[in-house]
């Protein structure tokens, strides 16, 4: 029977591409943080809650496409890599939309703002923990060409490079997660108690989508060492 839904199309065309338009689907509802803190930190509610509303909308949208792939993706007899592999690998990735929902919605119902020592070096945390994502996105692209390679020869070291990266990337995250926890440590005590708790909740959970994005990479480098 031949299927009109273009998601289903992409299965029989190939197994893989499902996941990488999830994955991206994923980063594109990520990348919202950065207009979304810019918001926050200019106090100004109205944006920061219309883009919020967008995450949820784009994360909505990377949880159904993660329920079609599920659903679609063959058993492992069709496929060159264990299909609970795979399912793993889709969980990890739906863990960054997830977080970054998390993120969005904290922040808004609470309008939490951001003290001012600590304003810079959040922007910078945010945009390298979505540099990570980022890098796994364009890790997963190769996963076609994995395949078509039998996962062996030159396509094989490119994704292990792209993955050290990744690494690299989640490591410079790591360092600046501490140097933004030690800034708020030195101001917490003229901030009210229960902000300062939500901001380190916050830190976490943006440190956390570096952490998800290094876990499809590791995901991913299994694959590939089978």
């Amino acid at each position: 029977m031949v299927t009109s839904n273009p998601f289903l199309q992409m299965f029989a065309r190939s197994p893989f591409k499902p996941m990488q338009e999830h994955i991206a689907k994923a980063q594109e509802c990520a990348v919202e943080l950065v207009p979304f803190f810019d918001a926050v930190m200019d106090e100004d509610w109205q944006q920061a809650e219309q883009i919020q509303q967008r995450i949820a909308v784009l994360e909505g949208e990377a949880d159904a496409m993660k329920k079609e792939v599920r659903q679609n993706l063959p058993n492992s007899l069709f496929l060159p890599v264990p299909r609970t592999d795979l399912l793993e690998l889709l969980r990890m990735q739906d863990k960054i939309a997830n977080r970054a929902k998390d993120i969005a919605g904290l922040m808004v119902g609470r309008e939490m703002s951001i003290p001012e020592c600590v304003q810079p070096q959040m922007k910078e945390f945010v945009r390298a923990s979505l540099k990570t994502s980022e890098q796994a996105l364009q890790a997963l692209n190769e996963l076609d060409e994995l395949v078509t390679s039998g996962f062996s020869g030159h396509e094989v070291d490119v994704v292990e490079k792209m993955i050290i990266e990744l690494d690299g990337l989640e490591h410079i995250t790591d360092e600046l997660e501490r140097e933004i926890r030690g800034t708020l440590f030195k101001v917490e005590k003229e901030l009210h108690p229960v902000d300062v708790i939500f901001l380190y909740k916050v830190i976490n959970w943006v440190g956390d989508l570096a952490d998800r994005a290094q876990q499809v990479g590791s995901r991913l480098l299994l694959l590939v060492a089978r």
